[in-house]
């Protein structure tokens, strides 16, 4: 039986940026019901939705949803010591605190809209200063939220690495397993090849880092996304910007190869699901269009997970 395939619908979705409730009611029916596509990964920034709360609650289409807060955390990194791998107890308290506002509008997607969140995405904050011992208090505060049935994963990011600037900078990969250990607390992991590349600045290094994660026990999802070394139309070099595999738009100067892509699903082994979470071009403003993009990857992806 096929995985379940999670495709993230904010990078796709021209929406995002500029609002327009008919670009994104497209873009998200559109997605999902894409062959394969079970579940939307949506952000929460400050809500549960960045332009109209209201609009996704009476729009949302009937799929699973994974929900991250990452942007929002993003946000607060401004706030010294903010994260829930802090040493710092109020920026720990403060994003503990942000978290139970996420479980709320957990509670009011499952109990108003057609869909229902399957994923709540963790992140361990702060920048260059995280700590396994206060995470796994966090975690273990976290796992006794009502999250009205969703699955809790760290999704790892990059780590940060002295004398090399980070784009995220969170706790290393070793540091979020044992954390989860010590908490005592449901929680599992989720990949980004991206993310992984970014820290380790080697493309051929990222199938052994989901490796591990995958020994451990704990890896539920790998989700792909590429990354750069240079400047492109997505971005510049080793900037979270989640640039297409490299095959669908040359331009992109994607390190994520087809090969990549079919050693990164390897080494996930029997992770329970599958992911896609890649950029539009800049260029591409139409919801048929940006569909074309998903279906294409998500075509890649089959061929790698048959």
């Amino acid at each position: 039986m096929p995985r379940p395939v999670v495709v993230s619908a904010y990078p796709l979705s021209p929406a995002f940026a500029n609002w327009d409730p008919a670009v994104e009611a497209d873009v998200l029916h559109g997605l999902a019901g894409l062959p394969g596509v079970t579940a939307l990964e949506v952000p929460w920034i400050d809500g549960i939705h960045p332009h109209d709360s209201a609009w996704f609650l009476a729009n949302a289409p009937d799929v699973a949803l994974a929900v991250t807060p990452l942007p929002f955390v993003m946000r607060r990194l401004a706030t010294p010591g903010y994260g829930i791998a802090s040493p710092d107890g109020d920026g720990r308290r403060a994003a503990i605190a942000d978290l139970r506002r996420v479980a709320a509008d957990v509670t009011q997607i499952t109990e108003r809209s057609a869909a229902h969140v399957a994923v709540v995405e963790l992140h361990t904050a702060p920048r260059g200063e995280a700590d396994a011992d206060a995470l796994a208090r966090s975690l273990a505060e976290l796992g006794e939220f009502d999250w009205s049935g969703a699955r809790l994963m760290i999704e790892h990011c990059d780590a940060y690495v002295p004398g090399q600037t980070p784009e995220k900078g969170f706790l290393s990969l070793p540091d979020e397993i044992s954390a989860i250990r010590a908490s005592g607390a449901d929680v599992g992991l989720w990949m980004n090849w991206g993310r992984s590349a970014i820290e380790l600045r080697d493309p051929d290094a990222v199938a052994a880092q989901i490796a591990a994660a995958a020994d451990s026990g704990l890896l539920d999802a790998l989700v792909l996304s590429g990354a750069s070394d240079r400047e492109s139309p997505y971005g510049g070099p080793w900037i979270d910007a989640h640039h297409p595999f490299a095959s669908l738009d040359p331009e992109a100067e994607s390190l994520l190869t087809d090969d990549r892509v079919h050693a990164a699903v390897r080494a996930a082994d029997d992770a329970a699901w599958l992911g896609l979470k890649v950029s539009r071009h800049p260029g591409v403003t139409i919801a048929a269009e940006v569909l074309r993009v998903a279906e294409r990857h998500l075509q890649v992806l089959a061929a790698a997970a048959p």
